[in-house]
């Protein structure tokens, strides 16, 4: 999936102007109650202000508050002016920028200002891949990595016409073995496709089914 496919468009962002003062902008976030926000200059994406980057300015200003938050421009405390995806980028890799930002910005052609991916979205997909908020059956499980054994696992899902609700498989590094997570509709052949499983190579790990 890629970043277009899931992040929040510019109409539906909160945003503030590089001329802003850092008052307005502390007003937005917590008007919004939001960590941070994308800082611009008409479309062009400049910057973003989060609470974290405001409180610790005011820290090392000497100034005193009602000084700071008045006279003190948004554009003096900014921070990941390069930090941004586009349209284009893969949406996982939003999950490694966003460990140290509560925001990413996604921009177009000369920085263009188009949306926004937040650590929200990361976890709402991470529980839409894992199928979090559908109730099944979780089957983990592991397999010998050799050629053709997500295609035999197809292959027999097919057999026994389960309804997948997520398929996910980790240990991509590891040249030996993969760890694989499925979720299925519980139906009441369930043993006899855990069965067949085991008998094709696939060591189950564990089964957990949603209350």
């Amino acid at each position: 999936m890629f970043v277009k496919n899931a992040m929040i468009p510019k109409h539906k962002c909160y945003v503030v102007d590089v001329n802003d003062s850092v008052e307005k902008t502390l007003t937005v976030l917590e008007h919004h109650k939001i960590d941070g926000v994308p800082v611009l200059s008409n479309e062009e994406f400049k910057g973003v202000a989060t609470r974290y980057n405001i409180y610790q300015s005011f820290f090392l200003s000497g100034m005193d508050k009602g000084t700071f938050l008045k006279e003190k421009k948004v554009s003096d405390i900014i921070t990941d002016s390069d930090k941004y995806m586009t349209e284009k980028d893969v949406f996982e890799n939003a999950l490694i920028e966003l460990k140290d930002s509560p925001i990413l910005p996604v921009v177009g052609e000369n920085n263009k200002f188009l949306g926004l991916v937040t650590r929200f979205d990361v976890l709402d997909q991470f529980r839409s891949a894992f199928g979090m908020d559908q109730k099944g059956v979780r089957i983990a499980f592991s397999s010998v990595e050799t050629e053709g054994r997500i295609a035999r696992l197809g292959d027999i899902i097919q057999q026994y016409s389960e309804s997948v609700i997520s398929l996910v498989t980790f240990d991509e590094s590891d040249k030996l073995l993969r760890r694989i997570v499925l979720k299925v509709e519980k139906k009441d052949n369930m043993d006899k496709f855990l069965h067949k499983l085991e008998k094709s190579g696939f060591r189950i790990l564990d089964i957990h089914e949603d209350e």
